[in-house]
């Protein structure tokens, strides 16, 4: 065999490190997750709406669980213009509105959102203005509010929000992707900065098992769930137009 059949060690440690995480918060933050997909089957269930948001990188967990195949039909991104990812430019400005003072505000305010609805919001240091903001401002609204965080950053991170707390502190119920300081899982000795962050793996993971939770819970309440199927499968489009029709009110990504 030549180099070409060599593993990387690297490759392999951050696959250790990932699995390990998804371990812990499977095992740790189990009570959390079934509490958070109980809260989204109950606001189905009373004809509440859903959403999701998260800045910069965080985005994209917030982004994994709306229109897709297999999620729920009623999960809508509740974007703020320049914070939902590196498309802005330049990219720096996307982290440097996450710590403008009013913006989560003016965003519920123009947004559907009302009391009874569910927002999770996903945030992995927790600190910067908008996401604590916006956890404060929808919890006012009579909205129950899911924070997905690494609590770790409270610790030992100062918060950049004029009350010097954290989304964390905001949330109706709190789920830890327990992801360390930094977020990366791998150093080497020949290189000064650590390296591959595994806070999209997981906290990706924990959004998908709230959903799995919600569902469960859906049945266990004899609605059925407003799954979307793949558009690539036959009868998919025919199905997803049926929930579309039916649940066309709480579905704000097609107005």
């Amino acid at each position: 065999m030549g180099d070409s059949a060599r593993e990387s060690k690297l490759a392999g440690q951050f696959f250790d490190a990932a699995i390990g995480l998804l371990r812990q918060v499977r095992d740790e933050d189990a009570e959390e997750i079934a509490a958070a997909g109980t809260a989204i089957a109950e606001a189905v269930a009373a004809g509440g709406r859903l959403f999701a948001f998260g800045a910069g990188h965080s985005s994209l967990a917030a982004q994994d669980v709306v229109y897709r195949a297999g999620g729920l039909a009623l999960m809508n991104l509740l974007a703020v213009p320049g914070v939902v990812g590196v498309n802005v430019m330049p990219a720096t400005l996307g982290s440097a509105l996450e710590r403008v003072d009013g913006l989560a505000g003016a965003v519920l305010d123009s947004s559907p959102a009302t009391a009874g609805d569910v927002l999770i919001i996903v945030s992995l240091s927790g600190r910067n203005a908008l996401p604590v903001e916006m956890a404060m401002n929808a919890r006012a609204l009579g909205l129950t509010v899911i924070g997905v965080t690494s609590v770790a950053y409270a610790t030992e991170t100062k918060s950049r929000h004029v009350s010097g707390t954290y989304l964390k502190d905001h949330c109706d119920i709190v789920l830890d992707s327990k992801i360390a300081i930094g977020d990366a899982e791998l150093t080497h000795e020949s290189i000064e900065a650590p390296f591959a962050p595994a806070s999209t793996v997981v906290t990706s993971a924990l959004m998908q098992a709230v959903m799995a939770a919600a569902v469960e819970e859906m049945v266990r309440l004899g609605i059925e769930p407003p799954l979307l199927r793949s558009g690539n499968v036959d009868g998919g489009h025919e199905w997803n137009g049926r929930v579309m029709t039916e649940y066309r009110d709480r579905i704000f990504f097609r107005h």
